[in-house]
């Protein structure tokens, strides 16, 4: 049964992104700047969202979770099925930068999200005095993943600087690791 739903999902074009990253970080404004929604009434997201656009051929599924620390334990509830993990730094926010490293570790650890690419945005990027992507690479300690394949963009969700890129990244790993063949 479920190499029928992989097969079928795979005939569709289909792929599921989790948007996780702690909370402020921008994920939801992201989300709404991709979807050419409004960005001036974002608030935090309680739980989740799901959005699906059509990009490059593909239908991406994209699930915004909250970033609360009272909503992370319940992250693991959305792991199935997983393609990419877009994990979203604040790039204004040094404070923090060692919890959302311990946080990305251990999301990465969880046998769930094996099969899963990651993509780091580095959100904000464009506010003066921000850390610059060598900083929060450092910080999250990317080079020493190996279970994962990766890349870190700087971008910004209020002017859309790197969003389009994020996504052409995701669909191009996807095609190379997950469709065998390309049959527009």
């Amino acid at each position: 049964m479920l190499s029928i739903l992989r097969k079928a999902r795979l005939k569709d074009r289909e792929l599921r992104i989790l948007m996780l990253g702690l909370d402020n970080a921008g994920k939801t404004t992201i989300v709404k700047r991709i979807m050419k929604e409004d960005i001036n009434t974002v608030s935090p997201t309680l739980g989740f969202i799901i959005k699906t656009i059509d990009f490059m051929g593909y239908k991406l599924n994209i699930w915004d979770v909250g970033g609360q620390r009272t909503l992370r334990s319940y992250w693991r509830n959305y792991f199935e099925k997983t393609d990419c993990l877009i994990w979203v730094v604040d790039a204004t926010d040094r404070f923090r930068l060692q919890d959302c490293a311990e946080e990305l570790a251990g999301l990465l650890q969880q046998e769930r999200l094996l099969g899963a690419s990651l993509l780091v945005f580095a959100n904000k990027s464009d506010v003066a005095g921000g850390m610059g992507v060598q900083e929060i690479r450092e910080g999250l300690k990317l080079d020493e993943i190996t279970t994962h394949k990766w890349t870190i963009m700087p971008c910004s969700a209020m002017t859309g600087e790197n969003l389009q890129e994020g996504l052409e990244w995701v669909v191009k790993d996807a095609k190379e690791r997950l469709f065998l063949f390309d049959c527009v």
